[in-house]
C-alpha cells in the first residue's frame, strides 16, 4: 500500500474462467495479515462457491457508460472483478474514469484466461488480445486437455509482439508466487493509466524533428495519443472490433 491510498486491482476474464478461485489464493498468500482487502464483484456475475471465501464481498454495477462502485471505506486493497460477459474495452474506459476520482491508486490489471474456451473458439483470441493489451499479468487457467501446440502458439503471439505483461500458469486455482502477481509494478502495453499525456506529432516527415523546421514553413499539429482500442471512426464506432464473448458462453 502506498501512503493512505488503497491499491486497486482490476481482474479481467470471461465468466467461468476461475477468477474468484484464483483471487482466493492471491488474497490468502499474497497479502500481509494487517492488510484490509475488499472484493467488488460485477453484479452480472452469478454466485459461486468461492464467494464465501472472499473478504468483504460486495457488488459493483455496470450502468453503461459508467460503473457504479461502492465506497472504498477503510480498504487497503480493492479487487474489482469485471463483468465476464461484457466488452472489456468498454469496462476499461469506464474504469479509467472512475479511478481518477476514486481516491485509490492503480496497482495492477490481471487477466485470467480460460484456455479451454479460447482453444475451442478461435475468434476469442482477439478478445483475449484486447484484455492482454491492458493487463500487467496474464494467468493461464483451465489448461486441462488443451493441446501443447495451442498453448505455445497463444503465448508466442504475445512474445512476438513484445507484450511486457507477466505470464504464469494456474494449477488447481493456485499460482506459484502470489506476492509477485500482486506487486504493483506496471507491465501493461496500454498507456491510458500513465501520468501525463503522450502527444502525437503530425506534419513532420522522415527523420525531421519539430526543431528542424524553419518557423512558418510547416504547420505542426500536436494531438493526444489515443489508445488503439479506444479509437473511433467518424461514425463514433470503435475502429478495433472484438468478438462478443457472451455468444460463446451459453446461457
Amino acid at each position: 500500500m502506498t501512503g493512505s491510498k488503497p491499491l486497486i486491482y482490476f481482474v479481467l476474464g470471461a465468466t467461468g474462467s476461475g477468477r474468484r478461485e484464483v483471487l482466493v489464493d492471491l488474497l490468502a498468500d499474497g497479502l500481509a495479515p494487517t492488510d484490509r482487502p475488499v472484493v467488488l464483484l460485477s453484479a452480472a456475475e452469478p454466485a459461486a462457491a468461492a464467494d464465501a471465501r472472499l473478504p468483504h464481498l460486495a457488488r459493483w454495477r455496470w450502468a453503461e457508460p459508467a460503473m457504479e462502485i461502492p465506497a472504498l471505506d477503510e480498504a487497503s486493497h480493492v479487487f474489482l472483478i469485471a463483468d465476464g460477459r461484457s466488452n472489456p474495452v468498454e469496462q476499461m474506459e469506464a474504469f479509467k474514469t472512475w479511478l481518477e476520482t476514486s481516491g485509490g491508486e492503480l496497482a495492477r490489471i490481471i487477466c485470467v484466461v480460460n484456455c479451454r474456451l479460447a482453444e475451442q473458439h478461435p475468434p476469442l483470441v482477439a478478445w483475449y488480445e484486447a484484455c492482454a493489451h491492458f493487463s500487467d499479468v496474464v494467468l493461464l487457467n483451465h489448461r486441462e486437455g488443451v493441446a501443447n501446440k495451442w498453448m505455445s502458439d497463444f503465448q508466442n503471439r504475445f512474445k512476438d509482439q513484445f507484450y511486457p505483461f507477466l505470464t504464469e500458469f494456474v494449477k488447481a486455482g493456485r499460482v506459484k508466487n502470489p506476492v509477485l502477481i500482486l506487486d504493483p509494478q506496471a507491465r501493461r502495453m496500454s498507456h491510458i493509466f500513465d501520468e501525463g499525456i503522450d502527444w502525437v506529432v503530425s506534419g513532420i516527415e522522415g527523420d525531421e524533428s519539430e526543431d528542424d523546421i524553419p518557423e512558418g514553413e510547416e504547420e505542426v499539429e500536436m494531438t493526444p495519443e489515443v489508445d488503439p482500442y479506444f479509437e473511433r471512426d467518424a461514425a463514433n464506432r470503435r475502429k478495433k472490433i472484438i468478438p462478443d464473448i457472451a455468444k460463446y458462453l451459453g446461457p
